[in-house]
């Protein structure tokens, strides 16, 4: 467990897993239109203050429903739409969304926790520093996606996750925002 970096600023990069850490997971099932993305409560307003902080806020996300035929990347980009506009309306900003529509089951995937989408965010703005970035995760390889990277790791609920790829813990993106503002304010 590394000791929380006490030096954020506009040079740093705040990575976040979507699907449990920005909005509510939908539990055998996949977020497939606007009207069924529902931000976590403290999010929008958690996002508004990383936005003052973060030189780059950006959204890496696993969706294999598009691999499964369930939704398609129009309907994906949809919702990302409406998640944009909303953070935006709210005061927030999202630089970017990565998202990796591979079946878990693919060889070679681009899936969390391969660091294929971190490096293609890294490709779009090369001052990314993955040692000078968070990633912000409620699963096990959200954690090791960030590991991989060198990325300091937040985990977001209390998921079973190993604490060896923890960095540190807690219980949503307010209790995030809370903490931050103690640590850089």
């Amino acid at each position: 467990m590394m000791a929380f970096p006490d030096n954020i600023d506009k040079s740093w990069t705040l990575f976040l897993d979507r699907d449990g850490v920005i909005n509510k997971r939908i539990y055998g099932g996949y977020v497939q239109h606007p009207d069924t993305f529902e931000f976590l409560p403290g999010v929008l307003e958690s996002l508004a203050f990383f936005s003052r902080i973060f030189g780059r806020i950006i959204v890496v996300t696993n969706q294999q429903g598009i691999g499964k035929g369930i939704m398609d990347e129009i309907q994906l980009e949809a919702v990302h739409r409406k998640m944009l506009t909303d953070v935006e309306y709210a005061g927030g900003k999202i630089d970017a969304v990565f998202y990796c529509p591979d079946l878990a089951s693919k060889p070679d995937n681009c899936r969390k926790p391969s660091p294929f989408l971190a490096l293609e965010a890294q490709k779009q703005f090369p001052e990314i520093d993955f040692h000078k970035s968070i990633m912000v995760g409620d699963a096990e390889s959200d954690m090791a996606f960030g590991r991989q990277t060198g990325m300091f790791t937040v985990l977001v609920g209390e998921g079973s996750v190993p604490q060896k790829v923890v960095d540190f813990n807690t219980r949503d993106m307010t209790s995030l925002r809370t903490f931050l503002t103690n640590k850089v304010l």
